[in-house]
Formats: C-alpha cells, structure tokens, sequence
C-alpha cells in the first residue's frame, strides 16, 4: 500500500461482523479462565493483555499503522514526545552511560538530556548538527551509547543530515535515534536514509487538531544489538526481571520495542489513555492531505515574508535561498513542514508587538496542528536556556516560529500583515 493508503487502512483489520471503526478497549484489565495463561502472559511467552499500562487494543493498533507509516517492525506510544525521547535513550543507557545528540533539538528535549538525565547519571555531549564528521566523531567515548537528532530542528529549522549522523553513529557501532515529528513519515522516512529508532511527538501534526498529547517510538529491526552486545548487556542477556529472557533471541528484530514495553512501561508507566490513541488514529487518517495543505501554505507565507521590507530574515527550507534548501532537496523532497521560524527588525521588542498584535493566529504553547499559531521561544519554551544554550539550538532573541495551519493562505498573510503595519 501506498502511504496514503497505510494512514487510512494500516493497524486495525476489522474481521467479519466487526466495527468498521477501531474500537476503544477503555478497560484496565482484561479477563481470562486460567491462572496459567496469565502467568504465560506475564513470562512474555504468549502474546496477549492483562493491563493497559503494558498494552491494549487500541494503543497497539495505533503503534501498528505509526510502525508500517515509518517502515519499522514494531512501535510504542507513549502519553507523550518527551517520554518517547526519554524512553527511546533509557532503554539502552544506564548510569555510567553517554550518549551524543544534536544541539538544536527541542528546547524540553535538550533539559531532559541536558540536565533531567544528567541527574540519572547519563551523560550527554552536544553537537553543532553541522560539524563535519571528523568533529562528530571527537564526541563519541567509550560509553556512549547512541546519538541522537531531529529531522527539523524546533525551533531553529535546521534539518538533518541524516546519512552523515548514521555513519558516524554506526562507525562507533550505536544506533541513530531521529525525531521524526516535523517531517512526519509523510515527507521524510528516516529508517530509508539509515536511522534506526524513530520518535515522534505524535501531539502534533500525526494528532494534528490539538486535542491529545502523545508520543511513539519506532523501531526499524535493522540494528544489529547482538553484534555490540556488549555495549548492550539490557537486550542481549538475561533479565532477572523476566525469569532470564534475552531479549534478542525471544524478539529477534523487535527485542528494542520488547523491552521497552516489557521494562520501561511495566516500571515507569507514561501509557496514553486508549480514549487518546482513538483520537489520534482519527488525525493520522488525514495525515497526507494536511501534511500537503501544510506545506504548500507554508510556502506561500514565506515567500510573502522574505519579500516584506519589516522582516530581517526567514528560515524555511522551502526557500531556494535557504541555508538547508539542498538537504532539504534531498531528504524532504515534498515539503518539509508548517513551521517557519523568521525575526522582525527591532528585534525583541517588536517580536512581542507583532504577535500581540495577530487576531487569527494564536499565541499558543503548541505548534503543528490545523489552526495557525505563533511562539516566541526566548520568551516560552526555551526561556530556561542562557544566551550561550540559546545561541548552541539555534534560537535568536527576536525568533518567531509561526506554524501555518491550513487556512486559507490569503487569510494567514492578511494577518500577518495588519499586525506588521501596526508595528
């Protein structure tokens, strides 16, 4: 199937005389008629559900058309993108570990490594994305463990180089983990350009309305834990925990996904609410069309500002003159996005004016949905962050991200523009 096809059709295959619609399994617990099948269950020899924080129908079915969306072999959702980063590295680091990520990732996701892991003694170096290989690789150590990148940085646009991330990190014998949130599996697959974990913030555009906060991580099956097995004692040998399943030989290709679950979500729970994973299968059933209508808006809006004499500069790799332009070419060949990120002259100050000013357009702590909204990080989501750690993600003091919904175009500008000539 066609990928258009797969965010219809994927995860749930109703059988004869049942709902046309996954159903939502709103139940803790499921029932059974001997002790020795839930014990079977709980021994991870049988496949099944007895409790939702480990699994349930509609999550897993959910999990299944995310996994096929993104040519993996197995997924996980999770209650949100900051728990599937957080899982996505913890399932695979302990105390004493390290690992390698891109500086301009997401202003949460840099304080959950940069000082949340640090404090569970993971430890983790920042890379300007756009170092050459030869920097790339005086960051990796002994005990690192995995690098780590977004698609397209948020804020800062940047987009990955994701087959030079992939050869470094798999020349140091680590899987590459990709936020693949922006892109969406609609216009980037990471998994075909040597990623081997993908997560996403499924809060965003594969939600897509703004009404469930979620996360999902994926695995492709193509990383080779056993050849490192050393580096990865959690998957390759025994678990105590689980009467001494190696997770490699039970799983094969999906022992990452498996002790995630089996480990991660029975110890620390972070399950979406099924009622959430419904909601969220209903966004990824338009996901194509609005991915489309995202990006061809978006276009427009930038073209409109790098063309008004009020705006200093605009970021969007949709742009020829754009710094990204080829990368994006190559990788995002369809569009990259809704967001653009650009600064107005007078800087902050006028930054403030101009979003005080938008009557469409919503100053929102979100981003990726259908409405159009706008941020100014300095002020919100990087506001933690000192000058030198604003400078290192990419976010300016006068950076705007403005996600362009799905509007009419027309309508976005002519907002843009009252609130610039109020300015």
């Amino acid at each position: 199937m066609r990928i258009e096809t797969k965010c219809i059709q994927s995860g749930y295959k109703p059988e004869n005389g049942e709902p046309r619609v996954l159903p939502i399994y709103q139940s803790t617990t499921f029932k059974y008629n001997s002790t020795e099948q839930m014990g079977r269950l709980f021994d991870l020899e049988e496949s099944g559900y007895f409790y939702t924080r480990l699994a349930n129908p509609t999550n897993d079915a959910v999990a299944a058309k995310i996994a096929d969306l993104e040519g993996g072999v197995a997924a996980m959702l999770t209650s949100s993108g900051q728990a599937a980063c957080f899982y996505s590295i913890f399932n695979i680091c302990e105390a004493g570990d390290h690992f390698v990520c891109s500086s301009t990732v997401y202003g949460g996701t840099f304080n959950l490594f940069g000082v949340t892991m640090k404090k569970l003694g993971i430890d983790v170096t920042f890379v300007d994305p756009d170092a050459s290989e030869e920097e790339l690789n005086k960051a990796f150590k002994s005990n690192t463990k995995a690098m780590f990148g977004e698609t397209i940085a948020n804020p800062a646009l940047v987009v990955l180089d994701i087959e030079k991330f992939a050869k470094v990190a798999h020349e140091h014998g680590v899987p590459l983990i990709v936020d693949n949130t922006f892109a969406t599996p609609i216009n980037c697959r990471p998994f075909e350009w040597g990623a081997d974990i993908v997560v996403h913030s499924t809060t965003k555009y594969m939600d897509g309305h703004a009404t469930s906060v979620g996360g999902a991580i994926v695995d492709s099956g193509n990383f080779d834990w056993e050849a490192n097995s050393e580096r990865y004692p959690g998957l390759t040998t025994p678990d105590e925990s689980y009467h001494g399943v190696v997770y490699t030989e039970r799983f094969g290709k999906s022992a990452y996904i498996m002790k995630a679950i089996a480990t991660l979500m029975r110890d620390l729970g972070s399950i979406p609410a099924p009622q959430n994973s419904f909601l969220l299968n209903i966004g990824l059933e338009t996901l194509a069309l609005r991915v489309a209508k995202h990006c061809e808006n978006a276009k427009k809006v930038a073209e409109y500002l790098s063309k008004n004499d009020k705006i200093s500069w605009v970021s969007f790799s949709g742009l020829e003159n754009d710094k990204y332009h080829k990368l994006a070419q190559k990788y995002l060949p369809n569009g990259s996005c809704g967001v653009i990120s650009f600064g107005i002259k007078g800087g902050r100050e006028n930054a403030v004016k101009f979003m005080d000013g938008l009557k469409l357009a919503a100053i929102v702590t979100h981003v990726a949905d259908v409405r159009t909204s706008v941020l100014h990080p300095a002020s919100h989501t990087h506001r933690q962050m000192n000058d030198e750690e604003l400078k290192a993600a990419g976010v300016s003091p006068d950076l705007i991200r403005f996600s362009v919904g799905i509007e009419n175009a027309d309508d976005i500008i002519e907002d843009i523009q009252q609130s610039l000539d109020n300015i």
